[in-house]
């Protein structure tokens, strides 16, 4: 007599069910990044700048997946073979940690001056600002630690200045903590972040490049801003206009500027709410993907080639594994090398050997504008090569008889 396991005749009672139940992973998030980053490896923490560049490039799921699990990317790219020269030089650090002591010296009297003089002249001038302790124990109590010292000081009235303070972002599903380099409270209750940066300031005016990332650094700091302030009762009013200060000219001096970072924050804001979640990437990945540095360089790649990335010559600039990205994109062909703007022009071609296909007639829709101007590309490119043919073989022979009298008249200027 046949037995069917699963199944039973009417009036019968069922028997146990043997199929095994589908695989899941019944973990938390944190345990899983952390079994992504490498038992016993720390995190690493993600920066305003880090976050920056993230939101500059959000189709990129190798960058949000590694920077979420705490990654050091500049060590996975050395395991890769591929180490970056992305990121600040020694010098720049101490040198950049030295004008800022400097700044903030004094209970930050000088960076209050410039705070008063460059954001908020109509206030009281800030003597006698109150700077209050933000230690704790963890960045979780810091951040706490941080809003009470907001929340007072929007009560105490007169000048704040927080110094190095915590604040908490969440980036697709997962918190990144944050420290602005200072957040000045002002006497009417409102916030403003204040970046310090080691480049001069020339004539009241600082490379326009460095500026923008500024820029786009401060907005982060806005944006996490503005999430302490919302759970308030009434909500402060956070300043769109950060304070930057940088050394006067070529001298140790601090002087400062108002830079408005609406853009920036908005654009931010939209990119950072583009991101898949990470839990999303992190579930698709296998079981056993591990980024941690002690691994082969084998299983490093394997790792890596498990999460797709969207590589930007942008990337050099802004991510630890561009080097590495980027030879993969050319082995594989991909258009994304050439930049973002050739890659939006050429549609669904997504790789070069496809653009060179429809250019040929070989592949592609007609009735595609992307195939239909590659196509008439390559036909101006072919008609100018055989009119440049033709004038080639139009002129050989004057150039033929000219070569046949250079020898010629060299021997007579020998003679004379």
């Amino acid at each position: 007599m046949s037995e069917f396991h699963g199944s039973a005749s009417r009036g019968s009672t069922p028997g146990p069910n043997r199929t095994p139940p589908p695989a899941t992973r019944e973990k938390g998030l944190r345990h899983r990044l952390a079994e992504l980053r490498g038992p016993d490896v720390p995190a690493k923490a993600l920066d305003a700048r880090a976050l920056a560049a993230l939101a500059a490039n959000p189709g990129c799921r190798r960058r949000a997946i590694l920077d979420g699990a705490g990654v050091d990317k500049a060590r996975l790219a050395s395991a890769l073979g591929t180490p970056s020269g992305f990121g600040q030089s020694q010098f720049a650090l101490t040198r950049g940690n030295a004008f800022e002591a400097r700044v903030k010296a004094d209970g930050g009297a000088e960076l209050l001056r410039l705070a008063h003089a460059r954001l908020d002249p109509a206030a009281e001038p800030p003597e006698g600002a109150a700077v209050p302790d933000l230690s704790a124990h963890g960045p979780e109590g810091r951040t706490a630690r941080t809003a009470l010292a907001l929340r007072e000081a929007m009560s105490a009235g007169g000048w704040t200045l927080l110094d190095h303070p915590m604040l908490a972002l969440d980036v697709a599903g997962s918190l990144a903590f944050l420290e602005p380099d200072a957040v000045v409270v002002h006497p009417d209750g409102s916030w403003s972040v204040v970046e310090i940066k080691s480049f001069p300031m020339l004539d009241g005016a600082a490379d326009p490049a460095k500026v923008g990332a500024a820029a786009r650094q401060a907005a982060v700091y806005v944006l996490a801003l503005e999430e302490v302030a919302a759970r308030l009762d009434p909500a402060p009013r956070v300043r769109h206009r950060v304070l930057l200060v940088c050394p006067k000219d070529f001298s140790n001096l601090a002087t400062g500027s108002a830079v408005d970072v609406r853009k920036q924050r908005a654009v931010t804001a939209r990119q950072l709410a583009r991101l898949t979640r990470i839990e999303e990437i992190a579930g698709a990945l296998p079981e056993d993907t591990c980024f941690a540095p002690d691994r082969s360089a084998e299983e490093l790649t394997a790792a890596v080639a498990a999460v797709p990335a969207t590589y930007a010559p942008e990337c050099l600039s802004a991510c630890e594994l561009a080097f590495h990205c980027r030879e993969r994109a050319r082995e594989a062909g991909a258009v994304t090398r050439l930049g973002r703007p050739l890659r939006a022009e050429l549609g669904g071609l997504a790789t070069v050997e496809d653009v060179l296909a429809a250019a040929r007639g070989e592949s592609g829709d007609p009735d595609d504008p992307a195939v239909a101007a590659l196509r008439r590309a390559a036909a101006l490119r072919a008609e100018a090569l055989a009119g440049a043919r033709a004038a080639a073989r139009a002129e050989a022979p004057a150039g033929a008889r000219a070569a046949a009298q250079g020898p010629a008249k060299a021997e007579v200027a020998a003679c004379r």
